[in-house]
């Protein structure tokens, strides 16, 4: 049987980590450093990750603000909020929850972020210093990937490494930093990639990141491979009081057998995005130095 990875232990360990540091600086007659988060619309599960980062915030001590705007909300209005908050002494670092009305650029608010204060890590900037050998505010989930990896002692070194899926958000940096940070021989595939299978099943590490319940079966998977599912799609399910619920993008049942590490869904990569917004957002005061 595998080890399964446990992402809610170490986002726990990770916060319990931030609070003595919070501590610390309390002791110490410091502020404590203070996120802040815009949010547009009523996308339910929008709020659902916003209460998330908050709670969290109130877990490990840090100061928050929470700005919601009506959908209606101009790109330009956004923009302007955005100034306010990069302009704000008070604030250490801030996001700009996706996903945001169809009338608003993600790309172009994002660019109005100011790098240091970026703690999503979705800037160019940020996004390029993953390349570096001076990583600044990293893009969080990949971020948490690799913590998972490190914190489970899993060696990357010299291994191959597949990465399926592409986007901004997850494949495209994660694929870099196991490539400049993990020392791995990497391949990206993506929907035009042919054949996905005979990629996958070459990889000892894969990662998966498309938002396609069960996309990877066992077929596509080499024995004793560790596998890290990053997807998390809402599903029908009318046995439970919701109606629906989360599934993966590797059929977690199936492929679990075979594999050497496995993340679950839910409980897998989902909590260390938070705990690495939360890394990103110590790391953004510290630079600050006010």
């Amino acid at each position: 049987m595998p080890t399964v990875i446990d992402g809610r232990k170490i986002s726990k360990d990770i916060k319990e980590e931030i609070a003595h540091r919070v501590d610390g600086l309390k002791a110490e007659g410091k502020r404590v450093p203070h996120l802040a988060i815009i949010i547009v619309g009523d996308d339910a599960p929008s709020h659902t990750y916003v209460n998330g980062k908050i709670n969290a915030c109130k877990e490990v001590g840090f100061e928050y603000t929470l700005l919601h705007f009506a959908n209606s909300l101009s790109e330009e209005k956004l923009i302007k909020h955005i100034t306010k908050l990069n302009e704000d002494d008070d604030i250490d670092g801030f996001i700009v929850q996706i996903p945001l009305p169809d009338h608003i650029s993600v790309e172009h608010v994002n660019e109005k972020i100011s790098p240091d204060k970026d703690v999503d890590g979705f800037t160019n900037q940020n996004f390029g210093s993953i390349t570096s050998t001076h990583h600044l505010l990293l893009p969080a989930t990949p971020f948490g990937i690799m913590e998972l990896l490190k914190r489970y002692e899993i060696k990357t070194k010299g291994k191959e490494c597949v990465v399926v899926g592409a986007s901004r958000l997850v494949g495209s940096p994660v694929s870099l930093m196991m490539l400049q940070d993990g020392m791995a021989t990497v391949t990206v595939c993506h929907e035009f990639t042919k054949d996905l299978s005979k990629h996958t099943r070459q990889a000892d590490i894969l990662i998966v990141a498309v938002g396609k319940p069960n996309l990877i079966t066992k077929d596509m998977v080499k024995k004793n491979a560790v596998i890290i599912d990053v997807g998390t799609t809402r599903v029908e399910d009318k046995t439970r009081k919701s109606g629906f619920r989360l599934s993966g993008d590797v059929d977690y049942e199936n492929v679990a057998p075979l594999a050497s590490y496995i993340t679950p869904v839910p409980g897998g990569v989902g909590p260390m995005t938070i705990a690495s917004l939360l890394l990103n957002t110590l790391k953004a005061y510290e630079a600050r130095k006010i």
